[in-house]
């Protein structure tokens, strides 16, 4: 019977002190780019419907924005609705609007036989923080 040696072999720093550093390059990187990215805040403020106008009529809102973290002056946001009407199944639906820094009057068109179960503030893309 032989006994084989063991080489020697040259000393390798290990694989997992790369794994995290990698994680944590990564994580840091994740993080810088979130504190360069704001989102104003928007709030629906004065909801009403108009008076009937043919056959329709107007539901209006004021949104007041408060964009002071953000180094743009405008941009996009959206508006969820849950719109009932007679004799149809409730929709769910979206309506894009263009907020600016105080307030913005947003409106929708809606048929007399339709009306408003529910509103909210949908999708508000980030922009820029102002620095």
């Amino acid at each position: 019977m032989s006994i084989r040696s063991k080489q020697r072999r040259p000393m390798q720093p290990p694989r997992l002190s790369f794994l995290l550093a990698g994680v944590m390059a990564l994580l840091g990187a994740t993080h810088t780019g979130a504190e360069t990215m704001c989102r104003p805040t928007l709030m629906v403020e004065q909801v009403r419907f108009s008076e009937p106008g043919g056959q329709q009529r107007l539901w209006s809102a004021i949104v007041t924005v408060d964009a002071s973290s953000c180094a743009t002056t405008s941009g996009p946001f959206y508006v969820n609705f849950v719109r009932l009407k007679e004799m149809a199944p409730d929709v769910l639906f979206s309506e894009e609007f263009t907020w600016k820094p105080g307030q913005v009057e947003i409106s929708v068109e809606f048929w007399l036989d339709e009306a408003v179960l529910n509103y909210w503030i949908g999708y508000v893309p980030t922009c820029s923080c102002r620095n």
